[in-house]
């Protein structure tokens, strides 16, 4: 059915009531009406407030950005691999291209270099205090300590003693000169180079004689050797046993008793000029020579000791020159030696004998018959 409004207009020209429409087709469905809410037995419904008041100040005048999310909860840190590596030990590992490069950085090269002059140097250090537990560095250093000059005087001063005059040893404060400053001190060059010499010389002249052979050389070595060792062992020995106190070290014992390889290459090489005249002649003059010079260079360290050093003295046992401050100054004209007198008097003619016999010793089996010049050559 339509609806005309027309209609509604009456002949007077007023408005018509509306008539009611009753055709619900026309109109459409009614809207249904709200469910019915029924509260659970027991409950109350909070009463509503109306805001009295406005915003809240935290958003008042705040423009808030919809794309932050401040709610969002917080991503715990990753302690993996970084983002491009692989997760995998063996992956991780690098290629030698990597490395090469890697070693080619400056930084790391003075890194590296750095660290192995670290460790070369804690090496040296713990290789020189292993060292001085055993053997005496610093004093070595001192009996080495020698000069061309120094060399060529003390030759001479063992080969023609007589016209020396002043044999102390001259010390600096408590410390005795070194070798190249004195010529009275001790030293070890002119013995380790008269072995040396002396072994080569013993060669040679075994060749000479036909005699030679790697075993042969190999024993004059170290039957040479053994004998020096040997000395060191008696002397001591003989000190020990007499109680005889001196001034004298080991390395000084040491010393004096290799410069008999200076007497025994001057008679060596008077054999091969004149032969066994030659040698027993040298040999004689060299014998005298040495035995004076000991006499004259250890009475300075023999009979300066005391019987019994002080306990200052023992105290500074580790210094040159320490017996010396209870024994009184070395360069005292009269020596005034405790009790003891004539074993360090017995102990100095010891060593004076036994080392001319110990050249004789050392060397009569080398002496050809005959010079060297009578000596045929064998030929094709």
């Amino acid at each position: 059915m339509n609806f005309n409004a027309s209609r509604n207009v009456g002949q007077a020209g007023g408005l018509r009531k509306a008539k009611r429409v009753s055709d619900v087709a026309a109109m459409g469905a009614p809207a249904p009406p709200p469910p019915a809410y029924s509260p659970a037995p027991g409950f109350s419904p909070a009463p509503s407030y109306s805001p009295t008041f406005g915003a809240p100040p935290h958003q008042e005048g705040i423009q808030l950005d919809a794309g932050q999310d401040f709610g969002a909860p917080q991503q715990p840190p990753n302690y993996g691999y970084m983002g491009g590596y692989p997760q995998s030990p063996m992956a991780a590992m690098a290629s030698p291209g990597q490395i090469g490069s890697m070693l080619q950085q400056p930084v790391v090269q003075d890194m590296a270099l750095q660290y192995g002059n670290q460790l070369a140097a804690a090496g040296r250090e713990a290789v020189q205090r292993e060292l001085g537990r055993y053997v005496p560095v610093a004093r070595l250093r001192y009996y080495f300590a020698v000069d061309t000059r120094y060399v060529l005087r003390k030759l001479m001063l063992i080969l023609f003693p007589y016209t020396h005059k002043d044999w102390m040893v001259k010390y600096d404060q408590e410390s005795p000169v070194q070798p190249r400053y004195d010529l009275n001190a001790p030293d070890l060059y002119l013995p380790a180079m008269g072995y040396v010499t002396y072994v080569l010389l013993a060669g040679f002249m075994l060749g000479l004689q036909h005699r030679f052979s790697p075993e042969q050389i190999s024993m004059q070595a170290s039957s040479a050797l053994a004998y020096i060792v040997f000395e060191m062992l008696v002397y001591t020995v003989t000190l020990y046993v007499t109680h005889t106190h001196t001034n004298l070290r080991t390395l000084d014992l040491l010393a004096y008793s290799g410069y008999k390889y200076t007497a025994m290459i001057a008679s060596l090489l008077a054999a091969l000029l004149a032969g066994r005249t030659g040698y027993y002649s040298m040999l004689g003059y060299c014998s005298v020579a040495l035995s004076y010079f000991l006499v004259k260079t250890l009475r300075v360290q023999v009979l300066a000791g005391s019987a019994a050093p002080a306990p200052a003295a023992a105290a500074a046992g580790s210094g040159y020159g320490a017996p010396y401050a209870a024994a009184g100054s070395p360069y005292a004209d009269a020596y005034q030696p405790a009790g003891g007198t004539k074993r360090r008097v017995y102990f100095l003619l010891f060593v004076a004998v036994t080392q001319p016999l110990l050249c004789w010793w050392l060397t009569y089996h080398l002496v050809p018959a005959a010079a060297v010049a009578a000596v045929p050559v064998a030929t094709r």
